[in-house]
């Protein structure tokens, strides 16, 4: 045996990870009789059996448990190789993908991207919404817009700003039900959570309101859901006041209090520095964000 066929090899790495040939087969855009194919070749070819079924789920033999960090190593050459592939470019034509939580992906990008389309009109902006942490070093995007210092090796992070969080509500919702003196006059059944529910609980009594995660009548896991229904005046919820103040119809119910703060940072991989596109986006990224942020905070 000569070399590994890397088709294969991504094939039993995606399978270890899903536990599931068809889920293996949705994230490599298989067919599932392909990819067992694959997977059964490469078990010919090593001459050792990796999976067993246990259920309805696939699990690593002892023999696959010991290959796996091999393949896995194999696919984190391949990754780096793309970025740094994508990284050499010079030219500003091309995607250069962004990924932002949903609030900040429907709030403030597109102002953003209006400005990198009267700059750049040849290059295509992606947006990725999503809470989660996207992989740049898999390339599930090219800057990522974070509230967390990022630690992972090969990435860059600018601290671009600090932002802060506050309670607001509708002017409707405010006719209806008249202004709170304070946070601890907040009754849970009026604040629209985020789901984790345990964790938005724990973070209502830190600062004052007597809640279990119970209380809550109306939750989303999508921050875009929570402000849409706030603006339509079914209850109060907490905001990033960058949003939050330039919307109109709402009103910040405690402007003296003391607000929590979070970071804004903006990441990349470091080799995709290195392309003139993706460069180009993230400088107008870092200056438009702390002129939004900044003039709010």
């Amino acid at each position: 045996m000569n070399r590994i066929d890397w088709n294969r090899a991504r094939a039993f790495l995606a399978t270890a990870g899903s536990g599931s040939l068809s889920a293996a087969a949705r994230e490599l855009g298989l067919t599932q009789p392909t990819l067992s194919r694959q997977v059964a070749a490469l078990e010919e070819e090593l001459g050792v059996t990796l999976f067993e079924r246990v259920g309805k789920k696939l699990v690593l033999t002892p023999t696959g448990e010991s290959l796996l960090g091999h393949v896995r190593t194999m696919g984190e050459a391949a990754a780096a190789m793309t970025v740094a592939a994508s990284g050499s470019a010079q030219e500003t034509e091309g995607r250069v993908s962004i990924s932002a939580t949903d609030a900040y992906a429907a709030y403030l990008i597109p102002d953003i991207v209006e400005r990198i389309r009267r700059e750049a009109p040849q290059i295509t902006i992606v947006i990725v919404s999503q809470n989660s942490l996207s992989d740049l070093r898999r390339r599930e995007a090219d800057i990522a817009i974070r509230h967390v210092r990022p630690d992972e090796d090969g990435l860059i992070g600018k601290l671009v700003c600090e932002s802060t969080a506050h309670f607001y509500a509708s002017r409707s919702w405010l006719a209806r039900n008249g202004r709170p003196a304070s946070i601890a006059e907040i009754a849970p059944q009026d604040l629209i959570a985020y789901e984790e529910i345990e964790r938005f609980a724990e973070f209502m009594r830190g600062v004052g309101v007597r809640a279990s995660a119970g209380d809550f009548r109306m939750v989303s896991e999508n921050s875009v859901v929570v402000w849409e229904m706030v603006k339509r005046g079914l209850g109060i919820c907490i905001m990033s006041r960058d949003i939050g103040d330039r919307t109109e119809g709402v009103v910040d119910l405690f402007p003296q209090m003391e607000p929590p703060r979070f970071p804004v940072w903006l990441v990349t991989h470091r080799e995709l520095r290195t392309s003139r596109r993706i460069r180009l986006v993230y400088e107008i990224l870092a200056e438009e964000l702390a002129r939004a942020i900044r003039g709010r905070a």
